[in-house]
């Protein structure tokens, strides 16, 4: 019992030495808690278009998807390269924005030829 105590202790001091920075660094990014930059990937994937809007398969179209497509690319190979939890927040970040960018980018364009993005309403 005393040396659980005395390794306990120990491990506690040992732990309080650490800079913060160092210790998350030390855990492997598939141990990282789920980032609100992350939550937010997550969303501006759900968003994602994956038909053309109105049927339409236009240059604007293929952009957009060939822009997603390289979007989730720069994604993995950001996170690849990614060093510490902040590294892999920015390319969340990064990611989110930048699908949210292509999309809003797609849809004004699409509004302009007079086809709009189709949309449900719920009444309770």
């Amino acid at each position: 019992m005393k040396q659980t105590k005395i390794f306990r202790t120990a491990a506690i001091a040992a732990a309080m030495t650490i800079p913060a920075s160092m210790a998350v660094a030390a855990v492997p990014m598939t141990h990282w808690p789920m980032t609100a930059e992350q939550q937010m990937a997550q969303t501006e994937e759900t968003r994602i278009i994956t038909a053309p809007l109105g049927g339409i398969q236009n240059s604007k179209w293929y952009d957009y998807r060939i822009n997603v497509d390289e979007t989730k690319k720069e994604l993995a190979s950001d996170l690849r390269r990614a060093s510490d939890l902040e590294d892999a927040r920015d390319a969340y970040g990064e990611y989110a924005h930048e699908l949210q960018h292509n999309r809003v980018q797609y849809v004004k364009y699409m509004a302009k030829k007079g086809v709009h993005v189709p949309r449900v309403y719920f009444e309770n």
